[in-house]
């Protein structure tokens, strides 16, 4: 989508609000190239290759194998831990790493490398709902879980992508991961995979359009040395340096202290039978809450609802999980938080939460 909005006026130069002059057709050509190939290989060796293969093991057994991540900080219902959150955040970084390490590096490239109007040609829109559409078609082919996403939809805003665009981009990452879908439809019911694709596009666009309406503009303070543009080839692997090591430094310890203190409550919170054996909506609303709160890697979902609803758990507590597990966690909202703003991330949380009672309502409905 990048390369298709180069165009011949890419080949002019325009100045930046600083002045600056913007890249050659050269320069915008080499930075879409070094992009492109860092996003190829990357998401090639995280994401497309691993999960061929598990869509293939899913095909011949029928059944997701492994237990749900919660497992690694204790049995559900057990008291917090620091030894049990020292094991759930070594195994959610097991199964994550790669993935993370690949959304660092595009996030650093999309500062480092694309200029900001080629960005803007690729992401504005002109309606709330036409930005949702833009921002979850690019998401498809990258499939990584909230958190990873996080890193590039903090670097798209930093280069002042529009906000509804980003936030479509960042929850349509977990909620229309087309591989999930996959391994949803070779392990689980129709109902269950036609509900997930349903409501991810429903809180995909509504959230856009919350985003867009209320998301501020990237502060002036944070928009210094990446409102410009690459002047030249050899301006790009400094820029590139400087955004990785201001990632690794910041994004990457804030991220893990994130995920052990989430990772110290897990096997607290997740014991969702428990938390849902209350009748309503108010039991449902607790669940989505909890949902929303907790961290898992990509398809993390499928064994938790596949395991309640073994475990007689109902059909609400199944649909709002189906949403609010892999849509949201606290290390994302914090990280993204500063990018959108406190008001937005929590409007759009309330509105995800909402999707995961609305998906309760559909699931149980098909069923």
């Amino acid at each position: 989508m990048l390369v298709s909005t180069l165009s011949t006026s890419d080949a002019h130069l325009d100045s930046g609000r600083d002045g600056r002059q913007g890249p050659s057709r050269s320069v915008t050509i080499v930075g879409v190239g070094l992009t492109l190939v860092i996003v190829v290989i990357g998401l090639a060796w995280a994401k497309w290759i691993p999960y061929d293969d598990k869509a293939h093991a899913l095909a011949k057994s029928g059944a997701w194998s492994g237990k749900a991540i919660f497992g690694e900080a204790g049995h559900p219902g057990d008291a917090p831990s620091w030894h049990g959150a020292l094991d759930f955040t070594r195994a959610y970084v097991k199964a994550v790493w790669k993935a993370a390490l690949v959304a660092i590096l595009v996030a650093s490239a999309l500062e480092a490398f694309i200029p900001k109007r080629l960005l803007l040609n690729a992401m504005n829109r002109r309606s709330s709902w036409g930005q949702g559409l833009s921002g979850g078609l690019l998401a498809l082919p990258s499939m990584m879980c909230t958190c990873c996403t996080a890193p590039v939809a903090i670097g798209l805003r930093r280069r002042g992508a529009p906000g509804g665009a980003v936030m479509a981009y960042w929850l349509a990452n977990p909620l229309l991961n087309p591989a999930v879908m996959l391994f949803l439809g070779l392990t689980m019911s129709w109902q269950v995979v036609s509900t997930r694709a349903v409501v991810g596009v429903v809180v995909v666009l509504g959230a856009a359009f919350i985003a867009q309406r209320q998301a501020r503009e990237v502060d002036a303070n944070e928009l210094i040395d990446v409102d410009h543009d690459p002047q030249g080839v050899a301006d790009m692997p400094w820029r590139f340096a400087k955004a990785l090591t201001r990632y690794v430094a910041i994004v990457v310890p804030e991220y893990l202290i994130l995920v052990a203190l989430t990772g110290l409550f897990s096997g607290w919170l997740s014991d969702f039978t428990h938390l849902g054996n209350g009748s309503g909506l108010l039991a449902l609303l607790l669940v989505g809450v909890v949902g929303a709160l907790l961290v898992i890697p990509t398809g993390g979902e499928i064994p938790v609802v596949a395991g309640l609803s073994a475990a007689g758990a109902s059909l609400g507590v199944a649909g709002v999980l189906l949403i609010t597990l892999p849509a949201l966690s606290i290390p994302s909202l914090v990280m993204v938080a500063r990018s959108f703003g406190t008001r937005t991330t929590m409007s759009v949380t309330a509105w995800v939460i909402a999707g995961g009672l609305l998906s309760a309502a559909l699931l149980t409905a098909l069923t």
